[in-house]
């Protein structure tokens, strides 16, 4: 090989070494670049994730200060931490139980911000609770009447399942018509107009659910227990757990198993499984007897023929004598006998053994709407046997 070729083959081979340098550095930085884009998305993604963790649970908690951020679900209502609820109730402390029933307990709380809320904790185990749980959030997230509970938000944290809702500060009506001897004698200080009120204002709440929205929502365990008040001993009907889809078709219903609390079931729906809104009716006239005499649905203690409220009271409800002699003691002198005898045929059409003769809660609210609006006057107001009956204090009478 001479020289001159040997110059060529030489200039051939270091083009090759310089193009495989380029070439190798090229992929290198390429190798690189790609690398470091990684590491940014890897970076922005932990990012995400952090802030994604601080909302569930910083944003419920509100960090060290405990602060409440709103963390709103798509359902419209506050998602709550079972840590958040925990701190609003002192850690569920006895002292702040207000409620028991089949569910679980309920407890008085406060928020940071300072509302005043309930929380209902669902210790019933298995798909019924599960069932109760979600027919509550999903009924009580799109209703909206100012005769209902008002539903805050809910938890749903790992097994834990609660409710929030607004602080109702004078519980529920059975404690006020039934007060234990040492609160108040046991006798209720419930007055008659007080009572007229919430027998109208529940009534709303019924119609609203029956008639202002489509398909019907049947409550199935109305009772005085799910009526309660404010703190100025205004009406809303509570606890939807039972609660079933009434039928699109006027006149139909729905088949369900038997649920709901004894002396307030419709016969036909305990006897057949057939729900309709007649159901609530029913449920709805033993409350007013409720309200009207003064006694439980069923209470076996009482003489022969009187255990049960329904069977005792509607031979006597279109008799006015007898109207008389079912009334109250507690009540004796606040009413007019007008007054009491139309109430008690407004019950007695409610609590009809055959479904078809009880009325529309519609029907019921412009019954009741007229003597509600009636304002006192001196000849009806009077005193019980043991003196003048005081209005429970913040009635809207006893606000003027």
């Amino acid at each position: 090989m001479d020289s001159e070729d040997w110059r060529k083959e030489k200039l051939a081979l270091v083009l090759i070494v310089v193009l495989a340098v380029l070439a190798t550095s090229s992929l290198l930085i390429a190798f690189s670049y790609y690398c470091y884009i990684r590491y940014k998305v890897s970076i922005h993604r932990k990012a995400l994730r952090r802030e994604g963790e601080v909302e569930e649970e910083g944003n419920a908690v509100g960090g060290d200060s405990g602060e409440v951020r709103a963390v709103v679900s798509e359902r419209g209502v506050q998602v709550f931490t079972y840590k958040q609820l925990h701190m609003a109730t002192a850690g569920f402390g006895k002292a702040n139980i207000v409620g028991h029933g089949s569910f679980g307990s309920v407890y008085r709380g406060v928020l940071p911000d300072g509302r005043k809320i309930a929380v209902k904790l669902m210790d019933r185990p298995g798909k019924q609770g599960e069932e109760e749980f979600k027919m509550e959030v999903e009924l009580l997230t799109r209703l909206r009447s100012q005769y209902l509970l008002g539903l805050i938000g809910y938890c749903s944290d790992s097994h834990h399942r609660l409710l929030v809702y607004e602080f109702m500060a004078n519980g529920g009506l059975h404690e006020h018509l039934y007060p234990t001897a040492g609160s108040c004698g046991g006798v209720s200080k419930l007055d008659w107009e007080t009572r007229m009120i919430m027998a109208l204002e529940a009534a709303r709440g019924l119609e609203y659910l029956h008639e202002r929205v489509s398909p019907p929502v049947i409550h199935r365990d109305f009772k005085s227990s799910n009526i309660l008040l404010d703190k100025n001993f205004h009406a809303k009907v509570s606890d939807f757990g039972l609660a079933k889809l009434g039928p699109e078709k006027a006149g139909g219903h729905v088949s369900t198993r038997v649920l709901g609390t004894q002396g307030y079931v419709a016969p036909e729906y305990a006897l057949t499984g057939h729900l309709t809104t007649k159901s609530d009716v029913y449920s709805y006239g033993v409350v007013l007897l409720e309200l009207l005499t003064g006694r439980v649905p069923v209470d076996m203690k009482r003489p022969p023929g009187e255990g049960v409220l329904v069977s005792w009271a509607l031979p006597r409800l279109t008799d006015r004598e007898k109207v008389v002699q079912i009334m109250d003691p507690a009540l004796e002198g606040q009413y007019s006998m007008k007054d009491a005898i139309q109430v008690a045929a407004i019950a007695a059409m409610c609590v009809q053994p055959e479904a078809d003769y009880r009325p529309l809660m519609a029907d019921v609210v412009q019954s009741l709407v007229p003597l509600v609006k009636q304002k006192k006057t001196a000849s009806n107001i009077g005193n019980s046997s043991a003196g003048q009956t005081p209005k429970p204090p913040g009635t809207p009478e006893a606000g003027k």
